[in-house]
Order: C-alpha cells, then structure tokens, then sequence
C-alpha cells in the first residue's frame, strides 16, 4: 500500500484528505508544517507522493516544492499541490519548478483520486 503525505496547516481539510486517501485504500501521514515534512526527508524517510498545500505560513508549498525539486535524490518524488486559491501565477510556478498535478481546495474524492492515479502513473517504473 502506498504511502502519501499531506503538508497543510489546516487540521479539518487534512483530516478530509486522509478519509478520502484511507477511501482510496493509501496510506496517510499528516505533517502541519512543511518545515516538519522536511526534516523526515532529511531523516531518508520517504513517502510515494506528497500533497503540498500552497498558502502555509512560514515555510508554504512552492518553497517546500522548490526544496524537494532542488534535491536529485527527491527529482522522482511525485507532488500534488493544493490550494483554496489558484492564481495562474501560482500555477505558472508550481509547474515550472516541477508540480506534478494541482487541485483546488475543496477536492472531492473524484478530484482527488483522478489526480493521483494520473500522478502515479507517471512514476510507474
């Protein structure tokens, strides 16, 4: 089963996530920080995917994004970016520094698991 963590500041949508991820029969960890996420990569722990969430404070999605992409060992990390706001400029980027899907708060199971499987695809070895 694979295992998928979600980055996001807000506790309810992350708890909708992982219901739906637990629907879709993944694995879920939660991480409230990026800042925390961080650190077990740091640690070599590793998920299948990761679920950015863009507007955090302190450390958001497309830095975390930026962070993870500037690492070779992390350029095969699949990243779904999510978001409540989606501003051709916040795409624009999260593309260009290596998003691999971008969904919009509130996802629903659809959304979310069409996204995934799309994502997961790619990385198929």
């Amino acid at each position: 089963m694979k295992t998928i963590w979600i980055v996001d500041d807000d506790q309810e949508m992350a708890r909708a996530v992982i219901l739906m991820l637990k629907l879709l029969k993944f694995n879920a960890r939660h991480f409230l920080n990026a800042r925390l996420a961080a650190k077990e990569l740091m640690d070599n722990k590793r998920p299948d995917l990761m679920i950015l969430d863009i507007s955090m404070p302190d450390v958001n999605g497309i830095m975390m994004l930026e962070f993870i992409r500037r690492r070779p060992e992390w350029n095969d990390l699949p990243v779904i970016m999510l978001s409540s706001e989606s501003t051709d400029i916040q795409v624009d980027e999260a593309t260009r520094l290596g998003a691999d899907a971008y969904v919009m708060k509130p996802v629903t199971l659809d959304e979310l698991e069409n996204a995934l499987l799309s994502v997961l695809k790619k990385y198929e070895k």
